[in-house]
């Protein structure tokens, strides 16, 4: 049984894909190309990656296309390649469902990372064992237990508080936009409400960061959203 993880990559470049299958391929991992929406939606149905890497920009059907019809039947981790840097574009493309987005051109290193993150997201996702306990730093979360400590002393939040760092936590690595936060935290009506979250963020580096003021855990991604960065 081959036990590398499977990568499929999206993308109408020949060079991009040419250099992503060189490169992956020396990192170790089995590499599937498609130049086509359509093409990479039938290899994405046969051949069940562990993660794909998509570009938006595709011949005959749109990335974000495509993203949407990948999240009518699976979680794959779906990292958005792109030239388009806009942060509406970003925005658009995590709230179809996309886990990451990197815009060209890229760093290898942080693409591999993002590879990483997203894989061990998905594993936790899949298995009959899914971590319930993320550390970050001297920060540890039992989702289960409901609790929060920080160098092993309680650290007490709000219910919202919880609520929120619970959902950043739950989704170690993967960027969540304010949209996604502010619908599962609040409520639907309060997805424009940016406000109420930057307060609660705050809040939560005061009681969760060495240096508030330089985050190590709570991330922000500007003008997108949120992403928390767990242990390895």
């Amino acid at each position: 049984m081959n036990t590398q993880p499977h990568i499929l990559v999206i993308d109408d470049e020949p060079q991009i894909l040419r250099a992503l299958r060189t490169i992956l391929t020396s990192k170790q991992f089995r590499v599937t190309t498609a130049s086509r929406g359509e093409e990479g939606l039938t290899l994405a149905a046969a051949n069940l990656p562990d993660v794909i890497i998509l570009d938006l920009s595709l011949p005959d059907i749109d990335g974000l296309e495509v993203c949407s019809r990948l999240r009518e039947w699976t979680q794959v981790p779906i990292i958005i390649l792109s030239v388009k840097d806009s942060e509406r574009e970003k925005v658009v493309a995590l709230d179809k469902g996309a886990d990451d987005y990197l815009t060209k051109p890229f760093g290898i290193e942080e693409l591999l990372a993002r590879i990483r993150v997203a894989l061990r997201h998905y594993a936790q996702t899949q298995g009959s064992n899914p971590n319930t306990v993320i550390r970050a730093g001297q920060v540890e979360i039992d989702l289960v237990e409901r609790s929060v400590t920080r160098n092993s002393v309680e650290v007490r939040l709000t219910a919202t508080e919880y609520k929120l760092l619970a959902y950043l936590a739950a989704n170690p690595g993967r960027v969540l936009t304010h949209r996604a936060i502010l619908s599962h935290v609040w409520d639907p009506a309060d997805v424009d409400r940016v406000e109420y979250l930057r307060v609660f963020i705050r809040q939560l580096r005061k009681k969760l960061e060495d240096d508030p003021d330089q985050p190590k855990y709570l991330i922000n991604e500007p003008g997108i959203g949120y992403r928390f960065l767990a242990d390895d």
